[in-house]
């Protein structure tokens, strides 16, 4: 016979683990909803919250409740960047591509999760089957290859530009002949679009269907995740008049007081540590003093003014999500695909180029490209701190600390499985038929909470001619101009500004085969004796 205590107590415990399970079984049904904001070609300072001029009021409340990453890491270039992203892996060099069936996206990972998906903007991993520079919208749409098509890699919703940066005001327009692309081309779900009203601009109108998908999946049950890869400020320098005027004459102090004005408020904004300076110099930046000052700071101005533009969008999605009561319980993450860039295609002969309007085609060219990474080195596609280091802001309601400053390395491989952590699932071996390559990345839930420590042994980058290892303190670099190694201590020397090589030989020897090894994985057929 039970004793009647004994059995009170056994009623107390069952009805507490009911609850417990109860409360679990809520707790799962609310998984966060999930934003990935990408832009394109944005430098690690340019936002006010990282020191910049531009006035980014959104961004920065997001900053101010939310989490800034001081070394978050990208692969200096957007198609490897938006690889490694997607699937948890570093980019592969070899003949399959970027994206292949032994990879899973983000997209197909979150639906296997339960979660209701979607992408707007840039895609740039198609591959085609023949020539794909067309010379007519949508052009070559018909000879796509499905595998590396966003639609039938995992977004139940696409809208965008699929290879690359097209004209913001009219994506039918084709590039320049010196740029040598064709028109880019638009779909939405697996269909072409080749037709664009008056008064559009691509920023608001990825935008536009970002918020349609929050106002649609919000009416489900299940949670979304939205990834959202804005094409500003890529070049071509194309912005609403209205928001050029607003920078006009803000950048006549030239790019080498930029650099220190930038420097002085990352001291005083915290996010320079104590382990920083301002590098000096760059190979192929040129004398401001000498230079058209009037077209200098209009180019600037422009690009300005599209990240103005972009942050405006940033606030009518946090708007839309208050409408729909997401607002709470959404994971925002906001970056940059690699560092500002120094290309100039069509050159700087004021004469000839208009930054700003829809009919001419305008780069910032490579001495404000590498003021925009202030106070690192180099720029979009080498793989010092400048080419590599991206603003990264995580803002989440009550889970991640308001106004923290998180020094830990990271790097865009962990997206994956940091999402897929959220979403309570697990990495799967194998997908539809394909055994995965194993993941790469690691899970950074922990540095959201707050934590701080180090996710990964070693990191690895190449591009175009440009090498890099980090273990630990140590970053081993390969400029493709200089053609030698260069060894930097990053915890006493983030900005790379003193090279230890000479001191250190047996380390770089060491970390040069690793990297070569690294880059034989990873399909570079690299040989260490070519050096």
């Amino acid at each position: 016979m039970v004793h009647p205590r004994s059995l009170r107590y056994l009623t107390v415990c069952l009805s507490l683990l009911a609850l417990f399970l109860a409360t679990g079984a809520v707790e799962a049904a609310k998984r966060p909803n999930i934003i990935l904001i990408m832009c394109d070609d944005m430098g690690f300072s340019d936002i006010g919250c990282y020191g910049g001029e531009v006035d980014t009021p959104h961004l920065n409340q997001l900053a101010r409740e939310g989490m800034r990453f001081t070394q978050f890491y990208n692969n200096a270039k957007c198609t490897t960047t938006r690889a490694s992203i997607l699937t948890g892996l570093y980019p592969r060099f070899g003949k399959g591509g970027h994206l292949r069936q032994n990879m899973v996206t983000l997209g197909e990972a979150m639906k296997v999760a339960g979660y209701q998906t979607g992408l707007s903007g840039k895609w740039h991993l198609m591959k085609t089957k023949g020539y794909a520079k067309s010379k007519v919208p949508g052009g070559w749409l018909d000879r796509y290859d499905k595998t590396t098509h966003p639609y039938f890699r995992g977004f139940d919703s696409y809208y965008g530009v699929l290879d690359g940066c097209c004209n913001f005001f009219d994506p039918t327009i084709s590039d320049p002949p010196y740029k040598r692309a064709g028109i880019r081309s638009f779909g939405h779900d697996d269909k072409a679009v080749t037709e664009f009203k008056d008064g559009y601009y691509t920023t608001d109108a990825f935008t536009d269907h970002t918020l349609g998908m929050i106002r649609s999946y919000s009416q489900n049950e299940q949670p979304f995740f939205i990834h959202l890869c804005y094409t500003a400020p890529h070049y071509p320098l194309h912005a609403k008049p209205e928001d050029i005027r607003k920078y006009v004459g803000k950048f006549k102090m030239g790019w080498n007081q930029l650099r220190k004005n930038r420097w002085e408020r990352l001291q005083e904004l915290g996010i320079a540590g104590e382990n920083w300076s301002l590098s000096e110099g760059d190979s192929r930046s040129y004398d401001w003093e000498t230079a058209n000052q009037d077209f200098e700071d209009l180019r600037m101005a422009v690009y300005a003014a599209m990240i103005d533009c972009m942050d405006q969008n940033i606030g009518r999605i946090r708007e839309t999500l208050k409408e729909t009561g997401q607002l709470d319980n959404t994971l925002i993450v906001f970056l940059s695909d690699n560092g500002g860039c120094s290309e100039e295609p069509g050159g700087r002969d004021p004469n000839v180029r208009r930054p700003g309007p829809k009919d001419d085609y305008v780069a910032v060219g490579p001495a404000w490209g590498w003021a925009q990474n202030s106070p690192f080195r180099r720029y979009k596609s080498w793989v010092h701190e400048g080419g590599i280091s991206t603003p990264c802001i995580a803002w989440w309601p009550g889970k991640v600390p308001a106004n923290s400053i998180n020094r830990s390395p990271a790097h865009i491989i962990d997206l994956l499985p940091t999402f897929l952590e959220i979403a309570q699932t697990e990495y799967p071996q194998s997908y539809q038929g394909h055994e995965l390559l194993p993941l790469e990345g690691t899970s950074m839930l922990s540095l959201l909470a707050g934590e701080h420590k180090t996710l990964h042994d070693s990191l690895a980058w190449y591009w175009s001619g440009n090498r890099a290892l980090r273990q630990g303190p140590w970053k081993l670099v390969w400029d493709k101009g200089v053609k030698q190694w260069e060894l930097y201590d990053i915890s006493a020397d983030r900005c790379e500004t003193n090279n230890l090589a000479d001191q250190h030989p047996e380390r770089v020897q060491q970390m040069a085969q690793d990297w070569f090894t690294w880059a034989n994985k990873v399909e570079l057929n690299a040989k260490s004796k070519s050096k």
